[in-house]
């Protein structure tokens, strides 16, 4: 049997480590690429398609419905907000995404903005480049033990990023409804609500997925609790936090920065006002990558079609 693997779109230079996996599979597959940007641009090119591998290109319910033989639809990443899963799940169509490719890459990006934040490294770069040698523009510094890390969601990547904080001395807190306090405890780490997290946390770093009740998350209210001190870190999904709303408490100090890998549009808007503040660190959207995750992500990616074609049940199934 012939087998129709549509890729919806992709940003990669050459296709060689999934064509490599589908020619190894022993299946007869057909791998068409496409560069899709729209709801019907994919409709139309995914009509027959056995198996869909994504990256960003929207694989809506309306999408979804007009699938004619679609038994998987694989996602390059961890997040598949970009795929109606409910609508899949109704449909019977497995979904499946990478969860463990970028945990290193990820938790030592996030580290990286802590760092950043903690000894001001990128305000003092700056500075110095401008002609101001001078350690006073980075006051208040404080010792790293006298901090508290809090951490929003307890999942593969954020217990990474806490086993690499851990050594550095700061307190550690961790919200996540999902997993117990003794859990917690045995990683050293305090489990606080929500809204004790918000209050107490001198920088908070983000790591929970994009659903429908982490939207906006982070918005006014909640910025409108936090210390007048604390950071933000956001290395998940832009929409968790509320852009204007963050940029509004920047702006008035109602909170004193941000770093962000990741932002409610992306490429972020040329006029944002984030791109001109001191306060704030910005990466495009880059935490997830090395060399070696890239090549782990679009193999695994691909391999998950194979199992499935396959018969067999893939380890990384969402439905």
């Amino acid at each position: 049997m012939k087998y129709k693997v549509l890729l919806t779109d992709y940003e990669f230079e050459n296709l060689k480590y999934e064509e490599e996996v589908f020619a190894k599979s022993g299946l007869d597959i057909e791998f068409i690429k496409a560069q899709c940007k729209t709801e019907e641009e994919v409709i139309k090119a995914a009509e027959y398609a056995d198996a869909i591998l994504n990256q960003y290109a929207p694989l809506s319910r309306r999408v979804i419905e007009s699938l004619r033989n679609t038994k998987i639809i694989s996602r390059y990443g961890v997040g598949v907000n970009t795929i109606d899963v409910e609508a899949a799940k109704e449909k019977g169509i497995i979904i499946t995404n990478v969860p463990d490719y970028g945990m290193e890459e990820v938790s030592n990006h996030a580290l990286a903005l802590l760092l950043s934040w903690a000894r001001k490294v990128t305000l003092l770069n700056n500075e110095v480049k401008k002609g101001n040698w001078d350690f006073k523009v980075s006051v208040p510094i404080h010792r790293f033990d006298k901090q508290t890390v809090g951490v929003l969601g307890f999942g593969r990547i954020p217990r990474k990023f806490i086993e690499k904080v851990k050594p550095l001395g700061f307190k550690l807190a961790a919200y996540d409804p999902f997993v117990s306090a003794e859990d917690m405890k045995a990683a050293g780490v305090q489990k606080m609500e929500l809204d004790k997290i918000i209050r107490e946390a001198d920088y908070l770093s983000v790591h929970v997925p994009l659903i429908k009740d982490t939207f906006h998350l982070l918005n006014g209210e909640r910025f409108s609790q936090m210390k007048k001190t604390a950071v933000i870190i956001n290395t998940a999904r832009g929409p968790i936090i509320d852009e204007k709303a963050l940029v509004e408490a920047l702006e008035k100090g109602v909170i004193a920065g941000a770093a962000l890998d990741v932002t409610e549009d992306e490429p972020i808007e040329k006029d944002s006002p984030l791109l001109n503040m001191s306060n704030v660190i910005i990466t495009p959207h880059s935490a997830w990558y090395s060399e070696e995750a890239m090549v782990e992500l679009r193999q695994k990616a691909a391999n998950n079609i194979v199992q499935v074609l396959s018969g067999d049940v893939s380890p990384y199934a969402l439905t």
